[in-house]
């Protein structure tokens, strides 16, 4: 062989020449190919010495590759070493080269247990097995031995020691490879028997051999085209030197050196084709496999290596044949295999004279990889957009317009790198414009040759000027990128000081003859004016800049006097508030300029308003234009400065005062009237809420404020509807101002301020809100032509009226105006849920938060509303199946679904509306007469929607309550008219008998229950063991309070074995000292029923033995009270007018509280489970006196019944 010179790995340029090296270009997957090599080498092994003993793995324990090692590192084998990673790789391989030139069947056997090893199987392939064993035979051999215990092996096994065990590996094959280019690899025995091992490896099912030996083979792969390129660049050599030769005179022609050229190229040839033969076996019996592997690690491998072998030897590897591996892999599920082939990709583009060779690719593959821009996986997005920043700088033409717009707007993604990625794209896109940002660039004159910015770029331009600028000055990032309030680091602080400063040193020059050259376009000087807000406004003094600043305030002030537009006004009031910062020595200077400019102003209104008054009805145009535009001014700057000195309160109250005397004011007018007295009443109570205010500024501002909202109101009626919304919105947000809070912290001296809306000015407010916001959009005047316009005029409009409505629900939400008034509000949730969905649901969730009760009774008036609207025109005879009807129905399953899941929270709620509804369904007598069904009877069904929110233990008193409405002939109608009530009465019993409570039906089966007063037995009952259990905590929360006057509920009792009992007295009358759970309305009470109770369970047990305990407890009873009303009492005695509640008693009682409890009252009983323990916190939540019973109960009860179960 012929020593070439060591040629680096890594060549920067590409050989011209054409190369013998053949891929296949369809990559079928061909048998042979893939078994070329199967055999270790036969070839070979014709010279191969013999091994003796000293080739099996056992023998060479004292001895590294066969040999003693003199460098100290005795006792290792190759693994070991690698493993270490302490050594020069480059002496280890010198080593073993060492040991295969004395014995090259040890050596190898050596080389083979290495990658054994390396694949973490523990099992050793023997001298014999060598000689004797074919390659499937070992590897079959080895995976018995596997270790199956653990699935890790060196390549994925984490911590210290094989931190760097991967790359190690890597580098000896590499160094390996290398260090034997020149003679051993083409020997036909060492390379043939590693190949055809790895080949048959890579092949196991074991993905510990799989994943080694794809590795392994890959990174041989890789060293032997560096290899194949040395052989490439010499042959390129050794030609143009015979060449050279060749081409010299014949006298001078050295016919030995010829010879020698020649022969020395067709060494070079061999050895390229040898290398080409083993490059070809490693791709077609191992890349072609397992790029498509199951395991991703193995697949990222094999694309991760060819992108490799393109970029070294393109001229080789640079075609089509080897791109289409790539460019399937980018549909790879894994977003590993897909970041490698874009990086892969990423090498081959930044090559420019690469850039030939891929144009099939590219366009065969430029959807996808631009698809991948919004990859799932950050990491393969990022890429995704580099690389297709390469593409655009080899070539325009590749990507279109719509490929770039894909690109554009993820400059405002949320991940920054995309962010950042994507920004560097579209630098490299419009790199021409970046230049401009220099504001003398829209200052200078165009070169000759050069075309000037037209409009809209010059307009996009500074609006780029602007956001670049409060980018640097506040350093914010932008909006949905934050993770939450940052610290900035003494650095970033630093920079952002230092840019700041820049940018002031720069513009405060710029500036003003940039607003001279764009005065008069709104659009542009509304940016420009923002850009002072940012200054260092300390440079202005530090860097004599005076002059500069006194040009500003010249421009500012002609932009004042030129320019009537909102927008340019408010940015210019502003600019005055940013440069009139008392800190900064120019305050005095800018507050001057500030002050001559508010009184020209301030004067010039008074002349002009008191002249357009005089003038009435014969004032023209020119005189109303003059009172506006200056009215404007005067409003835009009184939004961020004090003008309190300079009374303007009087001036406008009198032009409001006038238009509504008059009614032919211009609607501008009033609106910036009213604007700018809403000023006037807020800087007064700014002023009086910093410090001390005397008692006759506080009178004045009182007067002030009733006044005025007693002018907006008035202008309510207006006929004009943009005077009437301004009007309303103005009232709403002083009624929230003047509203109780205002006195809230330690402002207690402001409490003569706080100002109730009386009933009419909320009425007002409500019909507003009816007749302007729950309108169709087809009502809407306000359109234009053209269908884009009117769109647009829709959206606005639709904005505007969604502004309206959340202003009056923050009078409800605050509590200014009456929670009922909501009712009109929440009624239309159904209807507009599309436009005022999310600020009605809102509006409901805060009130019920406020008051849970008031909320409730609020949601069933709604219904009620709707109802009775329904009746009025469909009349009594309705159809319950009609489309207003099922309506009703489903806004109250709507309603349903706000009380969440926590009944024991909403519990209160939820009975008050079932009360509410009730009494609402029994209302109005009959239309039809006597023993027809109340005009309100169907409401029942809507009420039905609200059952599955009640306990367990309130259906069954909702139910009671609901019979006392009825009479017994109620009970027993089954006419179709009648079905809302047997629905509604089959909803409260649902799931209400499973403590087998007994259900009584009509009016006349309510039975009593006694409270024994005899003395406590000395012994337990059966019960007291089960007594001893701890009281539930939540019975001592306020939610059962609605329950503690009334009928009590099992969350109230404890849970020992308590009795569930229905007492049968059919004799007994009632009286007025019976209390139900709600009253009975006095024109609804019922005369006395003959007791003949239809009980639906125990009606034939113990009937004698419970005759004589209900005569027992009768006489008892007698001595007590008489005359008691016919009721259910389940467990508990009756209470006493001048008793405490047995509640109470309950919950504070013992063992032997509950014996006297139920003592002489023997029951038949079972156990009830009692509701789980609510914590500390939800116990906390619920207010004592937050459903007081007197206010649903009946001032002449004053009796409880209890009921004692669980």
């Amino acid at each position: 062989m012929i020593a070439a010179p060591e040629i680096p790995t890594e060549f920067s340029y590409t050989q011209d020449t054409d190369t013998r090296f053949s891929s296949d270009t369809d990559f079928s997957e061909d048998p042979d190919g893939r078994s070329a090599n199967s055999t270790k080498g036969k070839g070979g092994k014709k010279g191969k010495k013999a091994a003796g003993e000293k080739g099996k793995g056992g023998k060479g324990a004292g001895r590294l590759n066969g040999h003693h090692q003199e460098n100290g590192m005795e006792n290792m084998m190759l693994f070991e070493v690698v493993k270490l990673g302490r050594s020069a790789m480059q002496s280890v391989v010198d080593d073993w080269i060492e040991s295969y030139k004395h014995d090259r069947d040890v050596a190898l056997l050596d080389l083979i247990n290495f990658f054994i090893q390396c694949s973490g199987c523990k099992g050793v392939v023997s001298g014999e097995m060598f000689r004797n064993m074919q390659n499937s035979e070992i590897i079959r051999r080895m995976t018995e031995e596997f270790d199956e215990d653990s699935g890790d092996y060196p390549l994925t096994i984490a911590g210290p020691q094989w931190k760097k065990f991967k790359s190690s590996f890597c580098e000896f094959i590499s160094v390996l490879v290398r260090q034997c280019q020149y003679s051993i690899i083409y020997d036909e025995y060492m390379m043939d028997t590693v190949i055809s091992l790895l080949t048959g490896l890579s092949d196991s099912q074991v993905r510990a051999f799989r994943h080694t030996s794809t590795l392994a083979a890959m990174k041989l792969m890789t060293a032997l085209v560096n290899v194949a390129l040395n052989l490439s660049i010499n042959m390129d050599n050794t030609q143009r030197q015979y060449e050279a030769e060749r081409n010299k005179a014949v006298p001078k022609r050295a016919n030995d050196r010829l010879e020698l050229l020649l022969q020395k190229r067709k060494e070079l040839q061999e050895n390229q084709d040898e290398i080409e033969n083993m490059m070809n076996a490693i791709f077609k019996g191992v890349f072609v496999h397992r790029y498509r592997d199951s395991i991703a690690e193995i697949r990222a491998i094999c694309i991760e290596e060819i992108g490799v072998w393109m970029k070294l030897y393109s001229d080789a590897f640079l075609n089509d044949s080897y791109l289409k591996y790539v460019g399937w892999t980018m549909h790879d599920k894994q977003g590993e295999v897909r970041l490698k082939c874009l990086t892969a990709l990423q090498g081959l583009y930044y090559n420019r004279e690469l850039n030939a060779r891929l144009e099939l690719f590219t366009s065969r593959f430029k959807d996808r990889i631009v698809s991948m821009t919004l990859d799932k996986e950050y990491d393969v997005a990022v890429q995704a957009i580099k690389l297709l920043t390469l593409v655009l700088n080899s070539t325009d033409e590749v990507l279109t317009p719509e490929d770039c717009e894909s690109v554009y707007h993820l400059v405002y993604s949320a991940h920054r790198p995309v962010a950042i990625a994507a920004g560097e794209f579209l630098f490299k896109k419009y790199i021409i414009i970046f230049p401009f940002f220099h504001p003398h660039l829209l200052l200078d004159e165009p070169l000759p040759g050069e075309e000037a910015l037209t409009d809209r770029q010059e307009t996009a331009l500074i609006e780029i000027m602007l956001c670049t600028v409060r980018q640097a000055a506040e350093c914010h990032p932008p909006v949905g990128r934050g993770t939450g309030k940052r610290v900035m680091t003494a650095k970033e602080k630093k920079t952002q000081l230092d840019d700041r400063t820049r940018m002031t040193e720069l513009f405060a020059v710029a500036l003003p003859p940039l607003l001279a050259k764009y005065a008069v376009d709104a659009e542009k000087v509304t940016n420009l004016l923002q850009l002072p807000q940012f200054f260092d406004l300390e440079i202005y003094t530090t860097g004599r800049l005076e002059k500069h600043l006194e040009s500003l305030l010249r421009q500012i002030r002609e932009i004042v006097e030129k320019h009537t537009d909102t927008e340019v006004l408010e940015a210019c009031s502003k600019t005055y508030h940013a440069l009139c910062n008392e800190e900064f020595t120019i305050f005095n200077r800018v507050d001057i300029a500030r002050s001559q400019l508010l009184d020209e102003l301030v004067d010039k209104f008074n002349r002009l308003l008191e002249d357009f008054l005089q003038e009435g009805e014969d004032a023209d145009e020119d005189d109303a234009y003059q009172v506006l535009s200056t009215l404007k001014r005067i409003t835009a700057f009184h939004n961020a400065h004090d003008l309190s000195g300079w009374d303007l309160f009087t001036s406008n109250f009198k032009l409001l005062n006038t238009g509504i005397e008059n009614g032919d004011m211009p609607e501008q007018i009033v609106i910036h009237s009213l604007q700018c007295t809403h000023y006037v009443i807020l800087w007064h109570l700014a002023k009086l809420s910093e410090g001390s205010s005397r008692k006759d500024d506080l009178v004045t501002l009182r007067k002030q404020m009733r006044a005025f909202c007693m002018m907006c109101q008035r202008y309510l009626t207006n006929v004009n509807t943009a005077v009437k919304e301004q009007a309303f919105t103005i009232l709403c947000d002083l009624l929230l101002i003047f509203s109780h809070q205002m006195v809230s912290g330690g402002r207690e001296h402001l409490e003569p301020l706080v100002y109730s809306p009386e009933d009419s000015l909320q009425s007002e407010l409500l019909s507003f809100i009816l007749n302007h916001v729950f309108i169709d959009q087809d009502d809407d005047t306000n359109s234009t032509d053209g269908q884009q316009d009117d769109e647009a005029v829709k959206i606005e409009a639709l904005h505007k009226r969604r502004n309206l409505l959340a202003a009056y629900c923050k009078l409800i939400i605050y509590c200014v105006v009456e929670m009922k008034t909501g009712a009109d509000i929440f009624k239309q949730y159904m209807r507009y849920y599309n436009d005022y969905g999310d600020i009605i649901k809102e509006t409901m969730s805060k009130t019920r938060q406020i008051d849970k009760i008031q909320c409730a009774k609020t949601l069933i008036l709604s219904l009620q509303q709707l109802f009775n609207e329904m009746l009025s025109e469909l009349g009594h005879g309705f159809d319950r199946s009609s489309s207003a009807f099922c309506g009703i129905k489903e806004l109250a399953r709507r309603f349903s679904l706000t009380f969440g899941l926590d009944q024991v929270k909403t519990r209160d709620a939820i009975a008050m509306l079932h009360k509410d509804g009730i009494e609402f369904a029994f209302k109005d007598p009959s239309p039809q007469g006597e023993g027809g069904p109340p005009l309100n009877l169907a409401f029942l069904d809507i009420l039905s929607e609200f059952s599955s929110k009640l306990m367990r233990q309130d259906k069954r008193t909702v139910h009671m309550y609901l019979e006392r409405f009825m009479t017994f002939q109620m009970a027993l109608q089954r006419e179709d008219c009648w079905l809302p009530l047997i629905s509604y009465r089959n909803s409260l019993q649902a799931g209400g008998d499973d403590d087998t409570m007994s259900v009584m039906s009509g009016y006349s089966s309510r039975g009593s229950s006694i409270r024994s007063k005899k003395t406590k037995p000395p012994a337990a009952t059966a019960g007291t063991s089960a007594a001893k259990r701890k009281l539930p905590e939540e019975e001592s929360s306020s939610s059962s309070e609605v329950w503690q006057q009334t009928m009590q509920t099992p969350v109230m009792m404890p849970s020992p074995h308590l009795t569930s009992t229905a007492i049968r007295d059919p004799k007994r009358g009632r009286d007025d000292s019976y209390m139900g759970v709600y009253p009975i309305p006095h024109d609804q009470q019922q005369p006395h029923q003959h007791p003949h109770s239809q009980v639906t369970w125990m009606l034939a047990q113990r009937q004698q033995e419970e005759a004589r305990q209900q005569q027992e407890r009768a006489m008892n009873y007698a001595k007590l009270r008489t005359n008691l009303q016919h009721a259910i009492r389940r467990g508990t005695g009756l209470m006493e007018e001048d008793e405490e509640p047995i509640v109470e008693d309950v919950m504070m009682s013992s063992e032997g509280r509950m014996d006297d409890l139920n003592e002489g009252m023997d029951f038949d009983t079972m156990d009830i489970d009692l509701p789980p323990s609510k914590n500390r916190r939800e116990r906390s939540e619920l207010k004592p006196d937050y459903f007081d019973p007197a206010s649903i109960m009946d001032e002449s009860v004053s009796s409880i019944s209890t009921l004692r179960f669980v």
